[in-house]
């Protein structure tokens, strides 16, 4: 199935909506509208539309650069910081043991 054809299938079936930021889309704003296949498999277009979702060209975009940040290893996820080392309050108990004492 060319990609008219299953955009054209899709629109039919699905609401004109965003499937990320949920914007509503219609008259001449619907050409933003794109169809993003689920698994990445763009031969992949069951004519129930289960392996479509319509994104705004925003969302999509985002969509595709999220995916190959996660292939080239950033998979999205923030660095984890090294356990701190420094303890301040380690020579707290010496401190208040002399203080006591004066």
């Amino acid at each position: 199935m060319k990609e008219s054809e299953y955009r054209e299938q899709a629109l039919k079936i699905l609401p004109w909506v965003c499937a990320r930021c949920a914007r509503e889309f219609a008259g001449a704003r619907l050409r933003e509208l794109t169809v993003h296949h689920k698994d990445g498999d763009h031969h992949h277009n069951p004519p129930d539309g289960s392996n479509w979702e319509l994104l705004c060209i925003y969302c999509h975009e985002n969509e595709h650069a999220r995916i190959e940040d996660a292939k080239a290893g950033g998979g999205g996820e923030e660095a984890q910081a090294a356990p701190a080392t420094h303890k301040p309050l380690a020579a707290l108990a010496d401190l208040l043991k002399r203080k006591g004492k004066t």
